[in-house]
């Protein structure tokens, strides 16, 4: 309960937290909207309206500060409907700013999070908002592919596969679509191929501003839980077929693109999946990666690049084929040590005891097969096995025990345990069988020895 009442207070706190920074921000708002010229200025002049430094308005901020700048105009995008904020400068007499972030606080109004690199800004002070041309420019190849993207699989799906969430930024978008199945290598394929014929066709790309029911009768598309006005912008690619609700930025023809290459695609939750592709220069540098490892591949193996899967594909079952032989000659060569670990048993107190390293390489599995052959061997006589081996650096220890050992109280689990705290480990198991182990396989002999001090310790 005095948990619960700590999180309800620290929920209050941040609850009137929000309040004051939305008054804050309302305060700028009262004054107006900002003006976005980013559609089409990548630098615009404007005035500093206003600067909140830690939640709180300020008069100004200072070489080292962050702050958050508010101007009347910006040609800064601002994040939202799945494309990231811009990134850019601010700079002014004096001053210099290093946009890390814009968002909108509360609706009409724009607010860029900054460095100050150089001098110190106020309010009042002229202000340039410029935008970094490239990183736009990508930006710009991502949401126009997330358009194209969408516009193929709906072609390929069907008009259920609706939008459910999107993520554009330079060189990269990510689409979430309503849709239950896995898409197989073809159907990717195939959509693939529509969003870059879509590109080769250099496809128009325009922008309306228009009535909401305008554009609904008009078949736009809208952005899943977006909230729109009375007044909506619509983008066209290629016309009706790519008509979407859209206030991002975008290539003026769908050459602009470059290239879509699919990377992913994956669950996101039930009946939802998740495409993910490269897009422009990033696309590219991607496939030529791809080309180099097909290249040396190709001069590795001495194949043409046509026959390579092929050819690994039957290096890989080449490789099986020799691993199950390695394995069954080795789990022969330790049934062979089999007579050589019943003669090591020695007798403590009143119970025969084998505490033996295989080595190096030996599977649980067959150390735990070895270890019950060599109890079998050894009889009804109180027995107790235990057998140990190092793989990848770590240390296995097996032991068995009988049902006249266990009349003696003791318990494989206990006695496994026990080692692998040894070894930096943990384990237990039945009383019959048990496993433990850890990464200290330098401690192996020690640990062995502590198996058999128990013994003496429990039947002394």
């Amino acid at each position: 309960m005095q948990e619960q009442r700590a999180r309800a207070k620290a929920d209050a706190r941040a609850r009137k937290g929000a309040i004051a920074d939305q008054s804050a921000y309302r305060q700028f708002r009262a004054i107006g909207e900002t003006v976005f010229t980013g559609y089409t200025e990548l630098q615009t002049e404007s005035t500093v309206l206003g600067i909140l430094v830690d939640g709180h308005g300020t008069d100004r901020a200072a070489e080292g500060q962050i702050a958050e700048i508010i101007t009347a105009e910006t040609a800064l995008y601002a994040e939202s409907g799945g494309q990231v904020a811009d990134k850019g400068t601010i700079v002014g007499p004096g001053y210099e700013l290093e946009v890390l972030d814009v968002q909108r606080p509360v609706p009409g109004l724009i607010s860029h999070t900054v460095e100050v690199t150089t001098g110190e800004v106020s309010v009042g002070a002229a202000a340039t908002t410029i935008v970094d041309a490239l990183n736009r420019h990508a930006a710009q190849q991502a949401h126009s592919a997330t358009h194209l993207v969408h516009a193929a699989i709906r072609d390929t799906l069907g008009q259920s596969a609706t939008q459910t969430g999107s993520l554009n930024r330079a060189g990269y978008m990510r689409f979430d679509f309503s849709w239950s199945a896995a898409l197989s290598p073809e159907t990717r394929t195939e959509i693939e191929e529509i969003a870059n014929n879509a590109v080769r066709d250099n496809l128009e790309v325009t922008t309306r501003v228009m009535s909401l029911d305008e554009a609904k009768a008009a078949g736009a598309m809208a952005l899943f839980g977006e909230k729109y006005g009375d007044t909506v912008r619509m983008v066209d690619i290629g016309g009706p077929w790519s008509r979407e609700l859209c206030g991002g930025t975008h290539v003026a023809r769908s050459s602009e693109i470059g290239l879509v290459n699919l990377v992913g695609e994956q669950s996101v939750g039930a009946s939802n999946r998740r495409v993910e592709a490269l897009v422009g220069l990033d696309a590219f540098r991607d496939l030529a990666a791809e080309r180099a490892i097909v290249s040396q591949l190709s001069t590795s193996l001495k194949t043409p690049r046509e026959q390579l899967t092929t050819r690994i594909a039957e290096l890989s079952a080449s490789l099986k084929a020799a691993e199950k032989k390695i394995a069954a000659f080795e789990a022969q060569a330790l049934t062979n040590r089999l007579p050589q670990l019943v003669e090591s048993a020695v007798v403590v107190g009143s119970v025969r005891v084998v505490a033996e390293s295989l080595g190096e390489g030996a599977s649980a599995d067959d150390v735990r097969s070895l270890a019950l052959q060599v109890r079998d061997r050894l009889g009804s006589d109180p027995v107790v096995v235990a057998l140990a081996s190092v793989a990848g650096g770590r240390a296995t220890v097996v032991v068995v025990t009988n049902d006249a050992a266990r009349d003696r109280g003791l318990a494989a689990g206990a006695l496994a345990k026990a080692a692998a705290g040894v070894l930096g480990g943990g384990g237990g198991g039945r009383p019959d069988v048990a496993q433990g182990g850890g990464t200290d396989a330098a401690a192996l002999p020690r640990a062995l020895e502590g198996i058999v001090a128990d013994v003496r310790a429990t039947t002394a």
